[in-house]
Protein backbone atom coordinates (compact mmCIF):
# COMPACT_ATOMS: atom_id res chain seq x y z
CA UNK A 1 0.00 0.00 0.00
CA UNK A 2 0.99 3.53 -0.58
CA UNK A 3 1.35 6.32 1.81
CA UNK A 4 0.40 9.25 -0.34
CA UNK A 5 -0.23 13.09 -0.01
CA UNK A 6 -2.15 15.56 -2.15
CA UNK A 7 -0.71 19.03 -2.34
CA UNK A 8 -3.45 21.71 -3.52
CA UNK A 9 -4.94 24.95 -2.87
CA UNK A 10 -8.37 23.88 -3.65
CA UNK A 11 -10.25 22.31 -0.58
CA UNK A 12 -12.80 20.48 -3.03
CA UNK A 13 -9.82 19.34 -5.33
CA UNK A 14 -8.03 17.83 -2.76
CA UNK A 15 -11.52 15.92 -1.70
CA UNK A 16 -12.33 14.39 -5.17
CA UNK A 17 -8.94 13.51 -5.23
CA UNK A 18 -8.82 11.80 -2.03
CA UNK A 19 -12.17 10.35 -2.54
CA UNK A 20 -10.81 8.72 -5.94
CA UNK A 21 -7.56 7.41 -4.61
CA UNK A 22 -9.37 5.92 -1.46
CA UNK A 23 -11.55 3.81 -4.38
CA UNK A 24 -8.42 2.39 -5.66
CA UNK A 25 -7.31 0.03 -2.39
CA UNK A 26 -4.17 1.33 -3.49
CA UNK A 27 -3.41 3.66 -1.23
CA UNK A 28 -2.12 3.43 2.51
CA UNK A 29 -2.85 6.51 3.75
CA UNK A 30 -3.32 10.44 2.75
CA UNK A 31 -2.28 13.49 4.37
CA UNK A 32 -2.68 16.73 2.53
CA UNK A 33 -1.39 20.15 1.62
CA UNK A 34 -3.12 23.85 0.86
CA UNK A 35 0.13 25.00 -0.12
CA UNK A 36 4.08 24.16 -0.82
CA UNK A 37 5.13 25.59 2.69
CA UNK A 38 2.70 23.50 4.52
CA UNK A 39 3.50 20.01 2.13
CA UNK A 40 7.38 20.43 3.20
CA UNK A 41 6.30 20.31 6.53
CA UNK A 42 4.64 17.72 6.65
CA UNK A 43 7.25 15.75 4.40
CA UNK A 44 9.73 16.57 7.21
CA UNK A 45 7.89 14.63 9.73
CA UNK A 46 6.44 11.95 7.71
CA UNK A 47 7.47 9.99 4.51
CA UNK A 48 5.26 9.50 1.48
CA UNK A 49 6.25 7.43 -1.44
CA UNK A 50 4.13 10.04 -3.88
CA UNK A 51 2.83 13.20 -3.90
CA UNK A 52 -0.08 13.93 -5.82
CA UNK A 53 1.01 17.39 -6.88
CA UNK A 54 -1.25 20.67 -8.29
CA UNK A 55 0.90 23.00 -10.33
CA UNK A 56 -0.53 26.80 -10.10
CA UNK A 57 -0.96 27.61 -6.46
CA UNK A 58 -0.52 31.17 -4.56
CA UNK A 59 3.08 31.37 -3.44
CA UNK A 60 5.25 28.75 -4.18
CA UNK A 61 4.42 26.21 -7.22
CA UNK A 62 4.21 22.78 -7.55
CA UNK A 63 6.73 23.42 -10.04
CA UNK A 64 9.20 24.25 -7.68
CA UNK A 65 8.32 21.71 -4.80
CA UNK A 66 9.07 19.04 -7.24
CA UNK A 67 12.35 20.40 -8.32
CA UNK A 68 13.30 20.57 -4.57
CA UNK A 69 12.05 17.02 -4.17
CA UNK A 70 13.83 15.87 -6.83
CA UNK A 71 16.93 16.52 -5.44
CA UNK A 72 16.83 14.14 -2.15
CA UNK A 73 18.19 11.54 -2.09
CA UNK A 74 14.93 9.20 -1.48
CA UNK A 75 12.79 11.26 -3.14
CA UNK A 76 8.87 10.63 -3.44
CA UNK A 77 7.21 10.03 -7.09
CA UNK A 78 5.72 13.25 -8.26
CA UNK A 79 2.36 12.71 -9.92
CA UNK A 80 1.23 15.95 -11.16
CA UNK A 81 -2.37 17.01 -11.07
CA UNK A 82 -3.42 20.39 -13.28
CA UNK A 83 -5.78 22.00 -15.08
CA UNK A 84 -3.55 23.41 -17.75
CA UNK A 85 -2.09 21.11 -20.14
CA UNK A 86 0.90 23.79 -21.09
CA UNK A 87 3.04 22.31 -17.86
CA UNK A 88 4.23 18.91 -19.05
CA UNK A 89 7.57 20.20 -20.60
CA UNK A 90 8.55 21.38 -17.12
CA UNK A 91 6.84 18.59 -15.29
CA UNK A 92 8.82 16.03 -16.79
CA UNK A 93 12.31 17.56 -16.66
CA UNK A 94 11.73 17.27 -12.96
CA UNK A 95 11.03 13.63 -13.46
CA UNK A 96 7.83 13.63 -12.58
CA UNK A 97 5.75 9.71 -13.20
CA UNK A 98 2.67 11.53 -14.51
CA UNK A 99 0.41 14.04 -15.46
CA UNK A 100 -3.18 14.15 -14.94
CA UNK A 101 -5.74 16.80 -16.35
CA UNK A 102 -8.30 18.04 -14.45
CA UNK A 103 -11.54 16.37 -13.98
CA UNK A 104 -9.46 13.45 -12.98
CA UNK A 105 -10.22 10.11 -14.72
CA UNK A 106 -10.59 7.31 -12.59
CA UNK A 107 -9.11 4.95 -15.16
CA UNK A 108 -6.02 7.26 -15.56
CA UNK A 109 -5.39 8.05 -11.77
CA UNK A 110 -5.45 4.07 -11.61
CA UNK A 111 -2.63 3.92 -14.37
CA UNK A 112 -0.62 6.33 -13.34
CA UNK A 113 -0.62 4.65 -9.42
CA UNK A 114 0.14 1.67 -11.30
CA UNK A 115 3.48 3.54 -12.49
CA UNK A 116 4.12 4.56 -9.20
CA UNK A 117 3.84 1.20 -8.29
CA UNK A 118 6.65 0.10 -10.63
CA UNK A 119 8.39 2.89 -9.83
CA UNK A 120 8.99 3.02 -6.15
CA UNK A 121 9.32 0.61 -3.36
CA UNK A 122 6.47 1.54 -0.76
CA UNK A 123 7.61 2.47 2.51
CA UNK A 124 5.85 -0.10 4.72
CA UNK A 125 8.62 -2.48 5.42
CA UNK A 126 11.11 0.22 6.44
CA UNK A 127 8.09 1.71 9.39
CA UNK A 128 7.39 -1.42 10.89
CA UNK A 129 10.64 -1.50 12.13
CA UNK A 130 11.02 1.84 13.26
CA UNK A 131 7.71 2.51 14.73
CA UNK A 132 6.28 -0.32 17.54
CA UNK A 133 5.26 1.54 20.13
CA UNK A 134 3.37 5.25 20.42
CA UNK A 135 4.63 8.02 23.08
CA UNK A 136 1.67 10.07 24.44
CA UNK A 137 1.81 12.12 28.27
CA UNK A 138 0.07 10.32 31.12
CA UNK A 139 0.06 12.06 34.35
CA UNK A 140 2.50 14.59 33.63
CA UNK A 141 4.97 11.58 31.96
CA UNK A 142 5.35 9.90 28.82
CA UNK A 143 4.15 6.46 28.10
CA UNK A 144 4.59 4.31 25.55
CA UNK A 145 1.61 2.49 24.24
CA UNK A 146 2.20 -0.27 22.29
CA UNK A 147 0.60 -0.51 18.79
CA UNK A 148 -1.21 -3.46 18.90
CA UNK A 149 -2.90 -2.39 22.28
CA UNK A 150 -4.20 0.45 20.35
CA UNK A 151 -8.31 0.08 19.49
CA UNK A 152 -8.96 2.89 18.08
CA UNK A 153 -8.10 7.11 18.09
CA UNK A 154 -10.55 9.37 18.21
CA UNK A 155 -10.28 13.08 17.24
CA UNK A 156 -11.36 15.60 19.96
CA UNK A 157 -11.31 19.54 19.94
CA UNK A 158 -7.04 19.79 19.11
CA UNK A 159 -6.09 16.41 20.45
CA UNK A 160 -6.21 13.09 19.73
CA UNK A 161 -7.87 10.52 22.44
CA UNK A 162 -5.84 6.76 22.08
CA UNK A 163 -8.17 4.21 23.35
CA UNK A 164 -6.78 0.94 24.53
CA UNK A 165 -8.41 -1.77 26.24
CA UNK A 166 -8.19 0.17 29.93
CA UNK A 167 -7.22 2.92 29.33
CA UNK A 168 -7.26 6.54 27.62
CA UNK A 169 -4.29 8.73 26.63
CA UNK A 170 -4.36 12.31 25.21
CA UNK A 171 -1.53 13.36 22.42
CA UNK A 172 -0.87 16.16 20.05
CA UNK A 173 -0.33 14.17 17.32
CA UNK A 174 -3.46 14.85 14.34
CA UNK A 175 -5.48 11.75 13.42
CA UNK A 176 -3.99 12.88 9.51
CA UNK A 177 -0.36 11.97 11.14
CA UNK A 178 -1.50 8.87 12.74
CA UNK A 179 -3.09 7.66 9.39
CA UNK A 180 0.47 8.48 7.92
CA UNK A 181 2.52 6.38 11.18
CA UNK A 182 -0.06 3.27 11.49
CA UNK A 183 -1.80 2.57 7.95
CA UNK A 184 0.87 -0.36 7.76
CA UNK A 185 0.19 -1.13 11.23
CA UNK A 186 -3.51 -2.35 10.12
CA UNK A 187 -5.32 0.70 11.10
CA UNK A 188 -7.76 2.83 9.19
CA UNK A 189 -9.57 6.21 9.00
CA UNK A 190 -13.06 4.79 8.98
CA UNK A 191 -14.19 8.57 9.57
CA UNK A 192 -12.75 12.40 9.41
CA UNK A 193 -12.76 11.54 13.50
CA UNK A 194 -12.09 7.99 14.08
CA UNK A 195 -8.90 5.87 13.09
CA UNK A 196 -9.56 1.71 14.08
CA UNK A 197 -7.59 -1.17 14.59
CA UNK A 198 -9.15 -3.45 12.52
CA UNK A 199 -7.78 -6.59 14.32
CA UNK A 200 -10.52 -5.37 16.87
CA UNK A 201 -12.82 -4.71 14.67
CA UNK A 202 -15.96 -7.34 15.85
CA UNK A 203 -18.98 -6.60 13.44
CA UNK A 204 -20.14 -4.35 11.07
CA UNK A 205 -23.48 -3.37 10.95
CA UNK A 206 -25.80 -1.60 8.05
CA UNK A 207 -28.37 0.89 10.28
CA UNK A 208 -31.57 1.83 8.81
CA UNK A 209 -30.48 4.77 7.33
CA UNK A 210 -27.92 2.89 4.92
CA UNK A 211 -25.08 4.09 6.68
CA UNK A 212 -22.24 1.74 8.02
CA UNK A 213 -20.89 1.18 11.69
CA UNK A 214 -18.49 -0.90 13.42
CA UNK A 215 -18.39 -2.85 16.60
CA UNK A 216 -15.21 -3.02 18.11
CA UNK A 217 -14.14 -5.14 20.79
CA UNK A 218 -14.30 -3.80 24.20
CA UNK A 219 -16.67 -0.85 23.05
CA UNK A 220 -20.19 -0.24 23.97
CA UNK A 221 -21.01 2.54 21.68
CA UNK A 222 -20.75 2.03 17.63
CA UNK A 223 -18.10 3.77 15.35
CA UNK A 224 -19.75 5.34 12.45
CA UNK A 225 -17.86 4.73 8.60
CA UNK A 226 -18.20 7.84 6.22
CA UNK A 227 -19.68 6.90 2.83
CA UNK A 228 -16.86 7.73 0.94
CA UNK A 229 -14.90 4.98 2.71
CA UNK A 230 -17.64 2.33 2.88
CA UNK A 231 -15.53 0.38 0.02
CA UNK A 232 -12.03 1.14 1.12
CA UNK A 233 -12.85 -0.31 3.79
CA UNK A 234 -14.76 -3.51 2.94
CA UNK A 235 -11.60 -4.26 1.22
CA UNK A 236 -9.35 -4.32 3.88
CA UNK A 237 -11.89 -6.27 5.80
CA UNK A 238 -11.95 -8.54 2.82
CA UNK A 239 -16.05 -8.15 2.49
Amino acid sequence: MLRAMIVDDEAPARSELRFLLEQTGKIGSINEASSVRSAIEMLMENRVDVVFLDISMPGASGIQLAEALHKLKNPPAVVFVTAYSDHAVEAFDVDATDYLMKPVEEARLDQAINKVLARVKPTSDSSKSSIERIPVEKGGRKVLIPVDQIRYIMAKDDYSCIFTEDDRYLSTTSLAQFESKLGDFGFFRVHRRYIVNLANVEDVETVPSGAIQLGVSGLDDRIPVSRRRVVPLKKALNL
